[in-house]
């Protein structure tokens, strides 16, 4: 396998400038006459504080009048971003309407994280693994250990009822069973989650159409859907409204690893949408005090890289099933967040949404021969989406199916 980044160039500075720029000479991979060629390309990487942050690379970011034009010259966009050489991620700017749906919905995950044990009790599902309505403790990620760290709230922002099918609810009841809203304890919440759910599946709806038209073969399963037509077509659609809990005690070591706040994972459906975070302490929105808190992308050749965008932009992310159909034109990469470990970020929570779109559960994945990450593939075989993620989702809660 060619790495996907070579050698360093220099480290350059500027005497009017303390930002500090270092730039990757990569390889991208690309298929021509049967044989694994590879030409230069390049990204930068920019150090995020003057007091000796980490290096954190910018997304490659599409406008969202960009991507409203469906034959928009963006296609090496979504190369950069979501090909081989990529970090599985980008973001799309200028999103009518979408500042406000973010801060709407962000500030409400401490109001949800804060309910009543007993209320809390009552929006708990153990049939669908806890993938509807409150999970706090229930996932196991790295080590076998519960992650205890955030509380989640889960919801389907576009049907409150996938299916009536009761053997399709009791097959795949982390997918086809009902929504849980606590309509008398926060009623608010439902409407600000459905809002800002519905509009990142707009938007990602929408950059799908030009991964289709990034892919040679257009995702081409049982009967030719693409991308698009898949996250069209699904009921499977799943919101997570994310709480970390504020962190109590700060080690400034070097050692301690960068997944403190949520365990290395990738995702296993098609696309992620993604918003910036939210920092509150007290009760008062602050800006992250550690410029090493944040998410961390490992890239193919295994270096990991903390991602920034900017506050007001969706990020998306590349799932595996996308990676399957793709036969790897559209890859995914493992992520994790690390937690804030300065002593003046003790006490600072974070809040933030997550909308994972995914086909819908009888949408077949043919595997081809080798791909790169799915250790649940069948070489030249297929599952089911639903057989596919019960296979997933029973590996990080600890139970068999």
């Amino acid at each position: 396998m060619i790495p996907a980044f070579t050698s360093h160039l220099p480290l350059r500075s500027s005497a009017t400038s303390s930002s500090l720029v270092l730039t990757y000479k990569a390889l991208r991979r690309s298929r021509h006459g049967g044989f694994l060629v590879s030409r230069p390309c390049s990204f930068s990487i920019r150090a995020v504080s003057d007091g000796g942050g980490p290096p954190a690379v910018s997304t490659v970011k599409i406008s969202y009048t960009e991507l409203k034009d469906p034959g928009a010259n963006i296609l090496d966009k979504i190369e950069r971003g979501f090909g081989s050489d990529g970090l599985g991620i980008l973001s799309v700017s200028d999103v009518p309407g979408y500042a406000f749906l973010r801060k709407n919905l962000l500030r409400l995950a401490p109001r949800v994280a804060n309910l009543d044990e007993k209320v809390k009790k009552e929006l708990e599902d153990p049939d669908s693994r806890y993938n509807f309505g409150w999970s706090h403790g229930k996932e196991m990620l790295e080590f076998g250990k519960p992650d205890i760290l955030k509380g989640s709230f889960y919801a389907n922002p576009v049907h409150d009822n996938p299916t009536t099918d009761l053997s399709l609810i009791k097959r795949y009841p982390s997918y086809c069973g009902p929504n849980i809203w606590p309509h008398s304890a926060l009623p608010e919440l439902e409407l600000a989650f459905k809002q800002l759910g519905k509009l990142i599946l707009d938007v990602g709806v929408l950059l799908a159409h030009h991964c289709d038209r990034y892919t040679s073969n257009r995702l081409k399963v049982d009967g030719g859907s693409s991308l698009q037509e898949i996250l069209l077509q699904s009921r499977c659609h799943k919101g997570r409204l994310l709480y970390y809990f504020p962190v109590q005690s700060c080690n400034t070591g070097s050692d301690e690893t960068k997944s403190s706040w949520c365990g290395w994972h990738t995702d296993h459906g098609s696309l992620t949408g993604l918003t910036c975070a939210i920092y509150m302490k007290d009760g008062v929105e602050v800006s992250c005090f550690d410029p090493t808190a944040g998410l961390y992308v490992k890239t193919r050749s295994g270096q990991i890289v903390k991602v920034t965008y900017g506050a007001d932009e969706i990020a998306y992310q590349i799932g595996e099933t996308t990676e399957i159909l793709s036969r790897g034109q559209l890859c995914a990469t493992p992520h994790c967040v690390q937690a804030p470990r300065s002593e003046a970020s003790s006490g600072v929570e974070r809040s933030t949404f997550a909308l994972f779109m995914q086909p819908d559960w009888d949408e077949k994945l043919f595997f081809p021969e080798t791909i790169n990450i799915h250790e649940f593939m069948v070489p030249n075989g297929y599952l089911t989406f639903g057989e596919y993620s019960t296979k997933v989702l029973a590996k990080y809660y600890g139970d068999t199916a």
